[in-house]
């Protein structure tokens, strides 16, 4: 049932929670040993940084762009600031706004907030006395999982995503219009309180989201993730196919969000659709700040530091789990934190959370359940058989879409993991595994992902921050008092936990986040009057090095788009010129054949959808096959195979085209289409065809 707005108190504003009943952070003044054990990690960071030579891998480029884009932020917010009166965390928001919507698109910005509407109308059944964000956060897990049952059927067209998104918030427009009210003052009152730290909290996220401003270019995303996307805005289902994606029926939540800006706006969303996730993260790190018992400083402190990691920007530009499970998880964390539930209305918007993380990855579920223990020594008082049940029930039925899928569909409900126990014939009888990521998990292990990240990730050293060393004494502090020391431990091991079977940033990155919140409390606590200059130095650490999170931040990818205006074709052209021509084959007359990424290393064809094929480790089969192929230097092993696997259209790269796929393109009558770059776009006649 839908509650009338006279029935239900207005929302918390999603930047000022109501006050906890627990003592503020500057109840006691902190002693020498304990101010000293908070600034301990600075001369360990400096250590680090000369020992490691880290200057040398900095890249002062991409610092520059960082500070001439802060420089054009601020001046473009003064006129607002002198003469509108805005606040000046207000005046900044705006040109990061407008930004995003020049360089990501209008139409993929409108329709993001459709979807954002839709979030808040559907979260808002469930939540209906929690703040916006949290009402939008539940309503995106809900709206996630309730799509991914439905993958099958053809149903996710424009016209049926719209007239969801109408009833739901015509049903739910005054809850939402009390919401939005609220979500203003509470705004103000946040800037007002500590301008600042607001302002530079807000420039931060400014910074973060210029991640957002890319198109799609990272590996995984052309490879696999645009696949769901893409078959839903042109086929209205999904084919659920392992056999030519090995990662056809992984959970699937996040990308099913993808695609519903993007079905209705006919194009990418991506970018949009992060900033909205990086926007509910910001809130809920917000949120957990305030639960834990810190003041307005240590709230906005806290932000920033989210903000300013170096992985908030390069998530910013992909596709991949983490930035949605970073929302969810924060999220969680504020309900644990939070007073001891007295109705089940907190509960059950757990339930839909665990749900949420459960359909992003079953990493992201494990995180979630690692924090039970904290839960329920906070909440066991309120905790009844049947609500907890009917909690577990909510949580499969948001998350499990996926896993059941491919239990039925592949023998293996976590398809390609675990393949040694559950032997889908989709995979080698095998565990998956990465090798690269097995550098050791040990005691010094943050040491190393900070100062030794290329062991660690995709990166160079200093691209995952230095907030793990720099605020280390912060958590030592918390696990000192007894109302964080439990959350401290839980913390520590939901980053842990990830780490100890493959050493992979990217992995602790949400549970990373979970623990700023704690980190700024602690240093304000310890040191209220000096916290700020400690977390704010930290800030401009990470941000320094955020250009060392991922190689396409160093080599200019967001000084081309700013260039280009917007202009994709601009960036694909230098990182992914398959991506225009696979532009130019769909506008092409169509063909009814498949398309084959040629190159095992670039398997940019996942936007092709059910179409796709590909001779990388995404489709364990064809790899194989075309290794034995490549054996036939006649060509004519890879004339069969391009026949068995109905190949009218091929990609390729000429530089490492071999003699043999060469010879059996030869024979398969291919003809040169169009030509970008390195890059080229083969058609393939089908039998009898006199082209």
């Amino acid at each position: 049932m839908i509650s009338s707005p006279s029935s239900v108190r207005p929302p918390d504003p999603p930047l000022a929670d109501p006050p906890l009943n627990d003592p503020p952070s500057s109840s006691a003044p902190a002693s020498g040993w304990q101010i000293a054990l908070l600034w301990a990690g600075v001369p360990l960071c400096a250590f680090g940084l000369f020992h490691y030579r880290l200057w040398e891998q900095w890249h002062s480029g991409r610092f520059g762009e960082l500070l001439l884009l802060s420089l054009l932020a601020w001046g473009l917010s003064w006129p607002l600031r002198r003469f509108a009166g805005w606040s000046w965390a207000s005046a900044l928001a705006l040109p990061w706004c407008l930004a995003l919507a020049l360089f990501a698109g209008v139409v993929p910005v409108a329709a993001t907030l459709v979807l954002a509407a839709t979030a808040i109308a559907l979260g808002g059944i469930l939540a209906g006395r929690e703040s916006l964000a949290l009402q939008a956060v539940c309503g995106l897990a809900l709206l996630g999982g309730v799509l991914g049952w439905l993958l099958p059927l053809p149903v996710h067209y424009r016209w049926s995503y719209l007239c969801l998104s109408i009833v739901l918030v015509v049903l739910r427009r005054e809850s939402l219009l009390a919401a939005l009210q609220a979500l203003r003052q509470g705004w103000r009152d946040a800037a007002a309180t500590a301008p600042r730290g607001a302002a530079f909290a807000v420039l931060a996220l400014g910074l973060a989201s210029t991640g957002c401003w890319l198109p799609t270019l990272q590996v995984d995303d052309l490879g696999y993730h645009l696949r769901l996307p893409w078959e839903l805005m042109e086929q209205g289902r999904y084919a659920m196919d392992p056999e030519t994606h090995i990662w056809a029926l992984a959970p699937w939540l996040g990308d099913v969000l993808q695609s519903f800006p993007q079905a209705i706006a006919g194009e990418e969303a991506r970018g949009p659709v992060n900033a909205l996730w990086i926007l509910l993260t910001a809130s809920g790190v917000w949120q957990l700040s305030k639960a834990l018992g810190g003041d307005t400083r240590a709230s906005w402190a806290a932000v920033a530091l989210y903000a300013s990691l170096p992985l908030t920007a390069v998530l910013a530009g992909s596709m991949q789990t983490e930035t949605p499970t970073a929302a969810l998880l924060v999220w969680l964390a504020v309900l644990i934190a939070r007073a001891p539930l007295t109705q089940s209305r907190g509960l059950y918007s757990g339930a839909a959370l665990v749900g949420g993380l459960l359909g992003l990855k079953l990493a992201a579920a494990a995180a979630a359940i690692l924090l039970l223990p904290w839960a329920i020594w906070r909440h066991w008082r309120s905790l009844r058989p049947l609500r907890t049940l009917l909690a577990i029930a909510l949580a499969l039925a948001v998350g499990a879409s996926s896993y059941v899928y491919a239990a039925i569909l592949a023998g293996n409900p976590f398809l390609p993991l675990f393949n040694a126990y559950f032997r889908s014939p989709y995979f080698q009888l095998s565990d998956f595994d990465d090798t690269r990521w097995h550098a050791g998990f040990d005691a010094l292990l943050p040491w190393k992902l900070t100062f030794d990240t290329g062991r660690y990730l995709e990166a160079f050293a200093g691209g995952g921050g230095f907030v793990l060393i720099a605020l280390l004494g912060g958590w030592i502090l918390a696990m000192t008092q007894r109302r964080t020391a439990l959350a401290a431990v839980m913390m520590a091991v939901s980053i842990a936990i990830p780490l100890i079977p493959m050493q992979y940033l990217r992995y602790a990155f949400p549970a990373s986040v979970m623990l700023l919140p704690l980190l700024a409390v602690m240093a304000f606590r310890v040191h209220p009057r000096r916290a700020s200059w400690l977390l704010g130095g930290v800030c401009l650490l990470n941000v320094a090095f955020q250009a060392n999170g991922h190689w396409m931040l160093r080599t200019g990818a967001l000084k081309e788009a700013i260039v280009a205006h917007g202009d994709d074709d601009a960036s694909f052209r230098h990182y992914a010129p398959e991506r225009i021509l696979l532009a130019e084959l769909r506008a092409a007359p169509p063909s009814a054949g498949n398309v084959l990424a040629l190159d095992p290393d670039i398997a940019f064809s996942a936007e092709m959808g059910m179409r796709a094929r590909t001779v990388s480790n995404y489709d364990p089969s064809l790899a194989a096959a075309a290794i034995a192929a490549n054996q036939d230097s006649t060509g004519a092993a890879w004339q069969s195979l391009l026949e068995k696997e109905d190949i009218s259209e091929v990609l390729l790269r000429a530089k490492t085209l071999t003699a043999a796929q060469r010879a059996g393109l030869s024979r398969a009558n291919a003809t040169l289409r169009a030509e970008e770059g390195d890059a080229q776009w083969w058609s393939v006649p089908a039998k009898g065809d006199a082209r």
